[in-house]
Protein backbone atom coordinates (compact mmCIF):
# COMPACT_ATOMS: atom_id res chain seq x y z
CA UNK A 1 0.00 0.00 0.00
CA UNK A 2 2.88 2.30 0.90
CA UNK A 3 4.45 1.62 -2.50
CA UNK A 4 1.21 2.53 -4.27
CA UNK A 5 1.02 5.81 -2.34
CA UNK A 6 4.63 6.59 -3.21
CA UNK A 7 4.02 5.93 -6.91
CA UNK A 8 0.93 8.12 -6.82
CA UNK A 9 2.84 10.93 -5.13
CA UNK A 10 5.63 10.63 -7.70
CA UNK A 11 3.08 10.75 -10.49
CA UNK A 12 1.54 13.93 -9.12
CA UNK A 13 4.98 15.50 -8.77
CA UNK A 14 5.87 14.54 -12.32
CA UNK A 15 2.68 16.10 -13.63
CA UNK A 16 3.32 19.24 -11.60
CA UNK A 17 6.87 19.52 -12.91
CA UNK A 18 5.68 18.95 -16.49
CA UNK A 19 3.04 21.64 -16.03
CA UNK A 20 5.59 24.08 -14.64
CA UNK A 21 7.99 23.40 -17.50
CA UNK A 22 5.19 23.82 -20.02
CA UNK A 23 4.15 27.08 -18.39
CA UNK A 24 7.74 28.33 -18.47
CA UNK A 25 8.37 27.30 -22.10
CA UNK A 26 8.67 30.45 -24.21
CA UNK A 27 5.68 31.17 -26.39
CA UNK A 28 6.66 30.87 -30.06
CA UNK A 29 6.24 33.66 -32.58
CA UNK A 30 3.81 32.07 -35.03
CA UNK A 31 4.29 33.17 -38.61
CA UNK A 32 1.75 32.25 -41.26
CA UNK A 33 3.18 31.27 -44.65
CA UNK A 34 1.06 30.79 -47.80
CA UNK A 35 2.41 29.70 -51.20
CA UNK A 36 1.75 26.91 -53.74
CA UNK A 37 3.67 23.72 -52.90
CA UNK A 38 1.84 21.59 -55.47
CA UNK A 39 0.48 22.22 -58.96
CA UNK A 40 1.73 24.33 -61.84
CA UNK A 41 3.23 27.06 -59.64
CA UNK A 42 5.12 24.77 -57.27
CA UNK A 43 8.49 25.86 -58.74
CA UNK A 44 8.43 29.22 -57.05
CA UNK A 45 6.17 28.18 -54.17
CA UNK A 46 8.54 25.52 -52.90
CA UNK A 47 11.56 27.75 -53.51
CA UNK A 48 9.88 30.46 -51.44
CA UNK A 49 9.16 27.90 -48.71
CA UNK A 50 12.81 26.78 -48.64
CA UNK A 51 13.98 30.39 -48.31
CA UNK A 52 11.56 31.08 -45.46
CA UNK A 53 12.42 27.84 -43.68
CA UNK A 54 16.14 28.59 -43.91
CA UNK A 55 15.59 32.03 -42.38
CA UNK A 56 13.53 30.54 -39.53
CA UNK A 57 16.16 27.85 -38.92
CA UNK A 58 18.97 30.39 -38.70
CA UNK A 59 16.97 32.75 -36.48
CA UNK A 60 16.06 29.94 -34.08
CA UNK A 61 19.68 28.77 -33.92
CA UNK A 62 20.64 32.12 -32.40
CA UNK A 63 17.73 32.31 -29.96
CA UNK A 64 14.72 33.37 -32.00
CA UNK A 65 13.10 36.53 -30.71
CA UNK A 66 14.51 37.01 -27.19
CA UNK A 67 14.37 33.27 -26.57
CA UNK A 68 11.02 32.78 -28.27
CA UNK A 69 11.32 30.37 -31.22
CA UNK A 70 9.87 31.25 -34.61
CA UNK A 71 7.20 28.78 -35.73
CA UNK A 72 6.43 28.81 -39.46
CA UNK A 73 2.81 27.76 -40.01
CA UNK A 74 3.03 26.85 -43.71
CA UNK A 75 0.05 26.13 -45.95
CA UNK A 76 -0.26 25.08 -49.61
CA UNK A 77 -2.67 27.27 -51.61
CA UNK A 78 -2.17 25.13 -54.77
CA UNK A 79 -2.20 28.39 -56.79
CA UNK A 80 -5.98 28.32 -56.33
CA UNK A 81 -7.66 31.61 -55.33
CA UNK A 82 -10.45 29.91 -53.35
CA UNK A 83 -7.97 27.70 -51.50
CA UNK A 84 -5.82 30.73 -50.77
CA UNK A 85 -8.80 32.57 -49.34
CA UNK A 86 -9.72 29.64 -47.06
CA UNK A 87 -6.15 29.39 -45.82
CA UNK A 88 -5.94 33.13 -45.17
CA UNK A 89 -9.08 32.94 -43.04
CA UNK A 90 -7.75 29.86 -41.23
CA UNK A 91 -4.42 31.47 -40.36
CA UNK A 92 -5.87 34.82 -39.30
CA UNK A 93 -9.08 33.75 -37.56
CA UNK A 94 -8.43 30.20 -36.32
CA UNK A 95 -4.67 29.76 -35.99
CA UNK A 96 -4.32 33.42 -34.97
CA UNK A 97 -0.76 33.66 -36.27
CA UNK A 98 1.11 36.82 -35.32
CA UNK A 99 1.61 37.96 -38.93
CA UNK A 100 1.66 36.34 -42.35
CA UNK A 101 4.19 36.07 -45.16
CA UNK A 102 2.62 34.88 -48.34
CA UNK A 103 1.47 34.61 -51.89
CA UNK A 104 3.25 33.77 -55.09
CA UNK A 105 0.33 34.11 -57.50
CA UNK A 106 -1.29 37.50 -57.96
CA UNK A 107 -4.79 36.11 -58.53
CA UNK A 108 -4.59 34.13 -55.29
CA UNK A 109 -3.34 37.16 -53.36
CA UNK A 110 -6.06 39.47 -54.67
CA UNK A 111 -8.78 37.03 -53.59
CA UNK A 112 -7.47 37.12 -50.00
CA UNK A 113 -6.28 40.67 -49.34
CA UNK A 114 -9.41 41.84 -47.58
CA UNK A 115 -9.04 39.08 -44.96
CA UNK A 116 -5.83 40.72 -43.77
CA UNK A 117 -7.02 44.26 -44.28
CA UNK A 118 -10.34 43.82 -42.50
CA UNK A 119 -8.68 42.25 -39.45
CA UNK A 120 -5.68 44.62 -39.37
CA UNK A 121 -3.34 41.67 -39.79
CA UNK A 122 0.09 42.37 -41.26
CA UNK A 123 0.72 40.63 -44.61
CA UNK A 124 4.19 40.67 -46.18
CA UNK A 125 4.14 39.50 -49.81
CA UNK A 126 7.50 37.95 -50.76
CA UNK A 127 6.90 36.85 -54.36
CA UNK A 128 3.70 38.00 -56.09
CA UNK A 129 4.42 40.93 -58.41
CA UNK A 130 1.00 41.98 -59.72
CA UNK A 131 0.80 45.75 -59.43
CA UNK A 132 -2.72 45.55 -57.98
CA UNK A 133 -1.56 43.70 -54.84
CA UNK A 134 -0.25 46.85 -53.18
CA UNK A 135 -2.54 49.20 -55.09
CA UNK A 136 -5.89 47.80 -53.93
CA UNK A 137 -5.66 49.69 -50.64
CA UNK A 138 -3.96 53.10 -50.28
CA UNK A 139 -0.66 52.59 -48.45
CA UNK A 140 -1.55 55.01 -45.67
CA UNK A 141 -4.22 52.65 -44.35
CA UNK A 142 -2.96 49.34 -45.75
CA UNK A 143 -1.59 46.35 -43.86
CA UNK A 144 -0.17 44.82 -47.07
CA UNK A 145 3.56 45.18 -47.82
CA UNK A 146 5.69 43.63 -50.55
CA UNK A 147 9.29 42.41 -50.97
CA UNK A 148 9.20 41.80 -54.75
CA UNK A 149 9.43 44.08 -57.78
CA UNK A 150 5.91 44.93 -58.94
CA UNK A 151 4.98 44.34 -62.57
CA UNK A 152 4.81 48.05 -63.35
CA UNK A 153 8.58 48.20 -62.80
CA UNK A 154 9.21 44.97 -64.70
CA UNK A 155 7.09 45.93 -67.71
CA UNK A 156 8.77 49.35 -67.96
CA UNK A 157 12.20 47.71 -67.77
CA UNK A 158 11.33 45.23 -70.52
CA UNK A 159 9.81 47.81 -72.85
CA UNK A 160 12.73 50.21 -72.41
CA UNK A 161 15.21 47.49 -73.38
CA UNK A 162 13.12 46.38 -76.34
CA UNK A 163 13.02 49.94 -77.68
CA UNK A 164 16.67 50.63 -76.86
CA UNK A 165 17.68 47.64 -78.97
CA UNK A 166 15.68 48.92 -81.91
CA UNK A 167 12.63 46.60 -81.91
CA UNK A 168 9.25 48.15 -82.65
CA UNK A 169 6.92 45.36 -83.82
CA UNK A 170 5.93 43.68 -80.57
CA UNK A 171 3.86 40.50 -80.30
CA UNK A 172 2.32 40.41 -76.82
CA UNK A 173 1.26 37.09 -75.26
CA UNK A 174 -0.46 37.03 -71.84
CA UNK A 175 -2.63 34.65 -69.83
CA UNK A 176 -6.11 35.59 -68.66
CA UNK A 177 -5.41 35.55 -64.91
CA UNK A 178 -5.13 38.69 -62.81
CA UNK A 179 -1.36 38.43 -63.20
CA UNK A 180 -1.48 38.20 -66.99
CA UNK A 181 -4.12 40.92 -67.25
CA UNK A 182 -2.08 43.33 -65.15
CA UNK A 183 1.11 42.64 -67.08
CA UNK A 184 -0.69 42.96 -70.42
CA UNK A 185 -2.03 46.39 -69.51
CA UNK A 186 1.33 47.53 -68.13
CA UNK A 187 3.17 46.54 -71.32
CA UNK A 188 0.54 48.18 -73.51
CA UNK A 189 0.83 51.40 -71.50
CA UNK A 190 4.61 51.58 -71.66
CA UNK A 191 4.58 50.80 -75.37
CA UNK A 192 2.06 53.60 -75.87
CA UNK A 193 4.39 55.94 -73.98
CA UNK A 194 6.94 55.13 -76.73
CA UNK A 195 4.30 55.74 -79.43
CA UNK A 196 4.07 52.02 -80.13
CA UNK A 197 1.37 49.38 -79.89
CA UNK A 198 1.52 45.60 -80.33
CA UNK A 199 1.31 44.36 -83.91
CA UNK A 200 -0.25 41.20 -82.50
CA UNK A 201 -1.81 40.20 -79.16
CA UNK A 202 -2.79 36.77 -77.86
CA UNK A 203 -4.63 35.88 -74.64
CA UNK A 204 -4.90 32.33 -73.32
CA UNK A 205 -5.95 30.24 -70.33
CA UNK A 206 -3.50 28.69 -67.89
CA UNK A 207 -2.67 25.12 -68.81
CA UNK A 208 -2.27 25.76 -72.53
CA UNK A 209 0.24 23.33 -74.06
CA UNK A 210 0.76 24.93 -77.45
CA UNK A 211 0.41 28.39 -78.95
CA UNK A 212 1.57 27.33 -82.40
CA UNK A 213 -1.37 28.89 -84.28
CA UNK A 214 -1.03 32.19 -82.43
CA UNK A 215 2.71 32.22 -83.04
CA UNK A 216 2.17 31.77 -86.76
CA UNK A 217 -0.22 34.72 -86.67
CA UNK A 218 2.41 36.80 -84.87
CA UNK A 219 4.92 35.83 -87.54
CA UNK A 220 2.50 36.83 -90.28
CA UNK A 221 1.98 40.18 -88.53
CA UNK A 222 5.71 40.85 -88.86
CA UNK A 223 6.61 40.68 -85.15
CA UNK A 224 10.29 41.36 -84.51
CA UNK A 225 10.15 40.67 -80.75
CA UNK A 226 7.89 38.74 -78.35
CA UNK A 227 6.91 39.70 -74.82
CA UNK A 228 5.20 36.93 -72.86
CA UNK A 229 3.41 37.74 -69.60
CA UNK A 230 2.50 34.56 -67.79
CA UNK A 231 3.93 31.94 -65.40
CA UNK A 232 6.43 29.13 -65.93
CA UNK A 233 4.58 26.31 -67.76
CA UNK A 234 2.92 28.73 -70.16
CA UNK A 235 6.24 30.47 -70.85
CA UNK A 236 7.53 27.03 -71.87
CA UNK A 237 4.64 26.84 -74.36
CA UNK A 238 5.53 30.28 -75.74
CA UNK A 239 9.20 29.39 -76.14
CA UNK A 240 8.50 26.04 -77.79
CA UNK A 241 5.84 27.49 -80.10
CA UNK A 242 8.24 30.27 -81.14
CA UNK A 243 10.82 27.64 -82.09
CA UNK A 244 8.26 25.52 -83.97
CA UNK A 245 7.11 28.56 -85.94
CA UNK A 246 10.76 29.36 -86.74
CA UNK A 247 10.11 32.86 -85.52
CA UNK A 248 13.70 33.81 -84.82
CA UNK A 249 13.08 36.92 -82.74
CA UNK A 250 13.97 37.71 -79.09
CA UNK A 251 11.70 36.50 -76.31
CA UNK A 252 11.25 38.74 -73.27
CA UNK A 253 9.28 38.06 -70.13
CA UNK A 254 8.85 38.91 -66.44
CA UNK A 255 10.69 37.06 -63.70
CA UNK A 256 8.87 33.65 -64.02
CA UNK A 257 10.83 33.15 -67.24
CA UNK A 258 13.78 32.39 -64.92
CA UNK A 259 12.15 29.30 -63.36
CA UNK A 260 14.48 26.32 -63.59
CA UNK A 261 11.80 24.17 -65.21
CA UNK A 262 11.43 26.69 -68.06
CA UNK A 263 14.96 25.87 -69.19
CA UNK A 264 14.59 22.16 -68.42
CA UNK A 265 11.29 21.71 -70.27
CA UNK A 266 11.81 24.16 -73.13
CA UNK A 267 15.38 23.04 -73.72
CA UNK A 268 17.09 24.94 -76.50
CA UNK A 269 13.90 26.90 -77.16
CA UNK A 270 14.57 28.94 -73.99
CA UNK A 271 18.18 29.76 -74.91
CA UNK A 272 18.63 33.52 -75.10
CA UNK A 273 15.27 34.33 -73.47
CA UNK A 274 15.46 37.55 -71.43
CA UNK A 275 13.75 38.26 -68.12
CA UNK A 276 13.67 40.69 -65.19
CA UNK A 277 15.48 39.64 -61.99
CA UNK A 278 16.15 41.06 -58.55
CA UNK A 279 19.00 38.62 -57.88
CA UNK A 280 21.35 36.72 -60.19
CA UNK A 281 23.97 34.30 -58.94
CA UNK A 282 27.42 35.88 -58.93
CA UNK A 283 30.60 35.79 -56.87
CA UNK A 284 30.97 39.53 -56.27
CA UNK A 285 28.71 39.72 -53.20
CA UNK A 286 29.85 37.63 -50.25
CA UNK A 287 26.52 37.70 -48.40
CA UNK A 288 24.65 36.64 -51.55
CA UNK A 289 27.11 33.86 -52.36
CA UNK A 290 27.01 32.58 -48.78
CA UNK A 291 23.21 32.53 -48.83
CA UNK A 292 23.11 30.51 -52.05
CA UNK A 293 25.54 27.96 -50.61
CA UNK A 294 23.52 27.67 -47.37
CA UNK A 295 20.27 27.38 -49.32
CA UNK A 296 21.64 24.53 -51.43
CA UNK A 297 22.84 22.68 -48.34
CA UNK A 298 19.48 23.15 -46.63
CA UNK A 299 17.51 22.09 -49.73
CA UNK A 300 19.54 18.92 -50.15
CA UNK A 301 17.95 16.92 -52.96
CA UNK A 302 14.98 19.27 -53.22
CA UNK A 303 15.09 21.39 -56.40
CA UNK A 304 15.35 25.17 -56.07
CA UNK A 305 13.02 26.22 -58.83
CA UNK A 306 13.54 29.95 -58.35
CA UNK A 307 16.49 31.61 -56.63
CA UNK A 308 14.57 34.88 -56.69
CA UNK A 309 11.55 33.47 -54.81
CA UNK A 310 13.79 31.81 -52.22
CA UNK A 311 15.93 34.90 -51.63
CA UNK A 312 13.01 37.32 -51.34
CA UNK A 313 11.20 35.02 -48.90
CA UNK A 314 14.36 34.67 -46.81
CA UNK A 315 14.69 38.46 -46.69
CA UNK A 316 10.98 38.85 -45.87
CA UNK A 317 11.30 36.67 -42.76
CA UNK A 318 14.49 38.40 -41.63
CA UNK A 319 13.06 41.88 -42.17
CA UNK A 320 9.90 41.03 -40.25
CA UNK A 321 12.01 39.87 -37.29
CA UNK A 322 13.67 43.27 -37.24
CA UNK A 323 10.25 44.91 -37.20
CA UNK A 324 9.28 42.73 -34.22
CA UNK A 325 12.41 43.82 -32.35
CA UNK A 326 11.58 47.43 -33.13
CA UNK A 327 8.05 47.06 -31.69
CA UNK A 328 9.50 45.30 -28.61
CA UNK A 329 7.32 42.29 -29.31
CA UNK A 330 4.06 44.08 -30.11
CA UNK A 331 2.80 42.11 -33.10
CA UNK A 332 -0.47 43.92 -33.62
CA UNK A 333 -1.01 44.99 -37.20
CA UNK A 334 -0.81 48.66 -36.31
CA UNK A 335 2.51 48.28 -34.45
CA UNK A 336 4.15 46.23 -37.19
CA UNK A 337 2.85 48.62 -39.84
CA UNK A 338 4.39 51.61 -38.07
CA UNK A 339 7.69 49.78 -37.63
CA UNK A 340 7.94 48.78 -41.29
CA UNK A 341 7.09 52.30 -42.42
CA UNK A 342 9.78 53.72 -40.14
CA UNK A 343 12.56 51.13 -39.94
CA UNK A 344 15.28 52.49 -37.70
CA UNK A 345 18.17 50.44 -39.15
CA UNK A 346 18.95 49.15 -42.65
CA UNK A 347 18.65 45.42 -43.26
CA UNK A 348 21.56 43.99 -45.28
CA UNK A 349 19.63 41.36 -47.19
CA UNK A 350 20.73 38.74 -49.66
CA UNK A 351 18.86 40.37 -52.54
CA UNK A 352 19.88 43.91 -51.64
CA UNK A 353 20.25 46.24 -48.65
CA UNK A 354 16.84 47.51 -47.57
CA UNK A 355 17.28 51.01 -46.19
CA UNK A 356 13.90 52.69 -45.54
CA UNK A 357 12.15 50.18 -47.84
CA UNK A 358 8.67 51.39 -46.90
CA UNK A 359 6.88 54.55 -45.90
CA UNK A 360 3.32 55.50 -45.04
CA UNK A 361 2.84 56.31 -48.73
CA UNK A 362 4.69 53.38 -50.31
CA UNK A 363 4.51 49.68 -49.38
CA UNK A 364 6.70 48.35 -52.22
CA UNK A 365 10.32 47.64 -51.27
CA UNK A 366 11.74 47.87 -54.80
CA UNK A 367 12.34 50.72 -57.21
CA UNK A 368 13.47 50.50 -60.81
CA UNK A 369 17.19 50.92 -60.05
CA UNK A 370 17.17 47.68 -58.03
CA UNK A 371 16.33 45.24 -60.85
CA UNK A 372 18.39 43.59 -63.58
CA UNK A 373 17.91 41.82 -66.88
CA UNK A 374 18.89 38.16 -66.94
CA UNK A 375 19.21 35.76 -69.86
CA UNK A 376 19.18 31.98 -70.23
CA UNK A 377 22.61 30.80 -71.36
CA UNK A 378 23.46 27.08 -71.36
CA UNK A 379 20.96 26.27 -68.63
CA UNK A 380 21.89 29.14 -66.31
CA UNK A 381 20.44 32.58 -65.74
CA UNK A 382 23.25 35.07 -66.32
CA UNK A 383 23.41 38.84 -66.55
CA UNK A 384 22.28 40.02 -69.98
CA UNK A 385 24.78 42.84 -70.00
CA UNK A 386 28.41 42.35 -68.92
CA UNK A 387 28.47 45.82 -67.37
CA UNK A 388 25.65 44.79 -65.02
CA UNK A 389 27.67 41.79 -63.89
CA UNK A 390 30.54 44.13 -63.06
CA UNK A 391 28.24 46.40 -61.03
CA UNK A 392 26.47 43.56 -59.22
CA UNK A 393 28.68 43.91 -56.17
CA UNK A 394 27.55 47.50 -55.64
CA UNK A 395 24.63 47.72 -53.22
CA UNK A 396 21.50 49.13 -54.80
CA UNK A 397 19.18 50.87 -52.38
CA UNK A 398 15.66 52.04 -52.92
CA UNK A 399 15.30 55.45 -54.55
CA UNK A 400 13.46 57.75 -52.20
CA UNK A 401 10.72 59.92 -53.66
CA UNK A 402 11.49 63.60 -53.73
CA UNK A 403 9.02 65.93 -51.99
Amino acid sequence: MTGCIARAVMGVLALALWGTAAAQAPKPVRVGFICPFTGGSQDFGNAARLGAELAVKEINEVGGYLGRPIDLVARDDKANPDAGRRIAEELVLKEKVDFTIGFCNTGVALKSLDVFQDHKHLLMVPVSTGSAVTAKYPAQGSYVFRMSARDTLQAAHLVDDVVRRGYSRVALFADKTGYGEGGFKDVEKFLADKHLKPVYSARFELGVKSLAAQMQEAKAAGADVIIGYTVGPELVAIAQSRAEARLNVPLYGPWPLSFKTVSEKAGGAAEGAIMVQTIIQDLSNERRSSFIARLKRYAGSQPIGSLMAAAQSYDAVQLMLRAVFQTKGDMSGDALKRALENLERPYSGVVTTHDKPFSSQDHDAFTRNMIWLGVWRKGEVQFLYPEDAKRAGVIRRKEQATP
